[in-house]
This record gives C-alpha cells, structure tokens and sequence, in this order.
C-alpha cells in the first residue's frame, strides 16, 4: 500500500499551492507595526478571544497571526484562556442570544482598565445578521468597544493594525 502512494508522489510530485504575495510594502509595514507594538507595550500583551456567534472566518486570520510570517507570540502578544489575565478582548461575530451574558460577564471579569476590539463586519455592525430575535447584533451593543476591524473576514495585517490603534488610544489616555 505504501509503495503505491510512493510511486504516485514521485510520478506527480509534491503539490501544493504557492505561498500568498502580499507585496513588499505590507511586509515592510507588518513589520513597522510589530516594532511599534514592542516600542509602546515594553513587555507583554495578552489577549483573550471571544467567538460571540460568528462563522469562524475571522478566527482563521487571527489563528495565522500565529504562524511565522507574523510572529505575534515573539512581539510578547500571546492569547489567554482566562479573562482575567487578559489587557485586551478581541470579540468577534455578532453576539447570539445565547452569547449575551457570557459576553457580559467575560467583559466584567478582565481587569481594569480594559480594551476591546470587535474584529469582522459581524463584530462592527452585525454584518449579514443584523439584530434579531437570535441576535443582539455588533459587540458594541452588549459591551463597549473601543475600536473595530471592518472586513469579512479582515486579513492578519489589518487584524495587527486593529491591536495597534487600541493600545496607542489606551497610551494617550493614560498620559
């Protein structure tokens, strides 16, 4: 059985597809951000994701914000599974019914002071779901946001650009 498949790698190859070309610039400025991001945060940023009700598209970019192109585990950004180790709530989807309270009180347990970010058309204004008797619509309507990433779903980049204007508006309210 082995051999067969064997012999059909070596007649066909390995195939896969090319890796994405985002262009030249956008490396450049992923890597501007990454060393703003450093600059400003000094140590650590921990992140704790909440799916309120989406599709999972947006998962899959801030999953790829994970792997080595973006490298966010090495600028000190990490995710957590408790918010009460979390500086920042990343929201995405529009919040379900069911989602409500636990989005509610995920957000009354991160410490203070507190940052979220509603990632994806669903997290900014409800998307294609709108508010229903199933939905409460955009995060913003459950619990306040202080910035959003627009896109269906936004690529990492946008999602990195998204991390960055919170933690500059959180610097300026500080200072």
């Amino acid at each position: 059985m082995i051999w067969k498949v064997l012999v059909q790698i070596g007649k066909n190859g390995m195939r896969s597809e090319p890796p994405p070309d985002i262009g030249e610039l956008a490396h450049l400025e992923a890597s501007h951000i990454q060393k703003e991001l450093l600059d400003i945060l000094g140590q650590a940023l921990t992140i704790r994701q909440v799916d309120a009700g989406s599709c999972n598209g947006c998962e899959l970019e801030i999953n790829a914000l994970g792997n080595p192109y973006y490298n966010i585990e090495g600028l000190g950004i990490r995710f957590v599974a408790s918010p009460r180790h979390a500086d920042l709530l990343l929201v995405t989807g529009p919040v379900s019914r069911n989602m409500e309270t636990a989005l509610r009180r995920t957000y009354d347990a991160t410490p203070a002071p507190k940052l979220v970010l509603a990632v994806g058309d669903c997290g900014c204004d409800g998307g294609i779901f709108g508010e229903s008797y199933a939905s409460c619509g955009r995060v913003a309507n459950v619990i306040p946001v202080d910035e959003v990433v627009p896109g269906c779903p936004p690529p990492p980049l946008e999602i990195l650009r998204g991390i960055l204007k919170v933690v500059r508006r959180r610097i300026k309210t500080e200072n």
